[in-house]
């Protein structure tokens, strides 16, 4: 089973440049660190051997994750989004409705998801509540705290 995510091309030149970093750099590390370790003598009773061991096998972990997910990512086309309905890469203005306060938040991907910069992931509860949407409707959000109605204003590309 596939998990295909959406990226923007700078999104998945990050991931990328990770994973490049992780296998060029890391990895030749972790790999030292076993040696250094095995050179200390009698690997029973080693604790910084099995140290190393131990991060080397989180690192090949992280490294195979990144694999699939860059293996499985699809850059977006920007130019042909729709913007009658909010998608990924959308900028959504929503209102709340009970205290009437505005605010603007790009859907991406998880891994591109920054609240300071305002992009939310398309897979949070509100990413998710909004998908699908048009301009007028009223999404209905549930939040560990209730249900929160957002009313869709403006729908942009990013």
């Amino acid at each position: 089973m596939s998990n295909v995510s959406y990226y923007t091309a700078e999104g998945l030149k990050k991931l990328k440049e990770e994973l490049d970093f992780l296998r060029d750099v890391e990895r030749p590390k972790a790999s030292q660190a076993i040696a250094e370790a095995r050179d200390k003598g009698d690997l029973s009773e080693n604790a910084e051997y099995d140290a190393a061991k131990e991060a080397q096998g989180l690192l090949e972990m992280k490294i195979s994750k990144l694999e699939e997910v860059v293996a499985n990512a699809r850059i977006i086309d920007e130019s042909q989004l729709d913007t009658s309905k909010v998608l990924v890469l959308s900028t959504v203005k929503i209102k709340n409705k009970v205290n009437g306060a505005q605010m603007s938040y790009t859907l991406v991907a998880e891994s591109e998801a920054d609240l300071k910069t305002n992009k939310i992931s398309v897979s949070s509860p509100i990413g998710k509540g909004l998908l699908g949407k048009k301009v007028g409707d009223t999404a209905e959000i549930k939040v560990p705290n209730g249900t929160i109605e957002f009313e869709i204003l403006e729908i942009t590309r990013s």
